[in-house]
């Protein structure tokens, strides 16, 4: 006689999402709640190597939020769609590109997760971040979380909360200078240094 056991995917994308961290010698430390992680903009810096987000989308696996991410719906829409939406893909035309900010604010009115955001838009060095992650908040109606990993101590930063209220009355360069202050305060060492610019605005 055959026994199967059913096992909840999300608890084993959990299970195997700290497994691969510990394997790898990665660890998160929260700097908030991990119910920051329900419904926000996750600002991710420094953004120099395509491994920030397999590694950041281990821990969110870990500890079992949902993760998304935009991207070309070509990938989506693919023979490999299922993986790419099945890993947070939320698919994205060439025609909505010119209004990204509604787009976010509607999918956020369809169910709760963190939307990655790598504001310096490339890999590359930057001398200023794009402002479309600040805008996406206020449009979707949810906070910024500021998550980072850092290569030379193999850790991911995460959890720390920008709350909507301040969002909504507190300048942007009021918010952005605590963003900066944040990232330098904690020295983070990308995995390209020379392509981190800490001074985003």
């Amino acid at each position: 006689m055959l026994f199967f056991i059913v096992i909840n995917p999300r608890k084993m994308k959990k299970l195997l999402g700290k497994l691969i961290l510990k394997i790898l010698g990665w660890k998160i430390v929260l700097h908030g709640d991990t119910n920051n992680f329900n419904r926000c903009i996750l600002v991710v810096a420094p953004h120099t190597h395509n491994s920030e987000y397999i590694l950041g989308n281990l821990a969110y696996w870990a500890l079992g939020k949902n993760l998304k991410i935009i991207i070309k719906d070509a990938h989506t829409k693919a023979w490999y769609g299922a993986i790419v939406r099945g890993l947070g893909g939320i698919g994205i035309d060439r025609s909505q590109k010119n209004n990204l900010v509604q787009f976010v604010a509607d999918q956020f009115k369809k169910e709760d997760f963190s939307l990655v955001i790598t504001p310096e838009g490339t890999r590359s060095r930057v001398e200023k971040w794009r402002k479309g992650f600040y805008h996406m908040a206020l449009a979707a109606k949810v906070p910024l979380v500021l998550a980072s990993g850092d290569f030379k101590r193999k850790t991911l930063f995460m959890g720390y909360k920008i709350p909507l209220e301040r969002l909504e009355t507190e300048s942007y360069e009021t918010i952005m200078q605590e963003i900066q202050d944040y990232y330098i305060k904690h020295d983070i060492q990308p995995k390209i240094k020379e392509n981190w610019n800490p001074k985003i605005y």
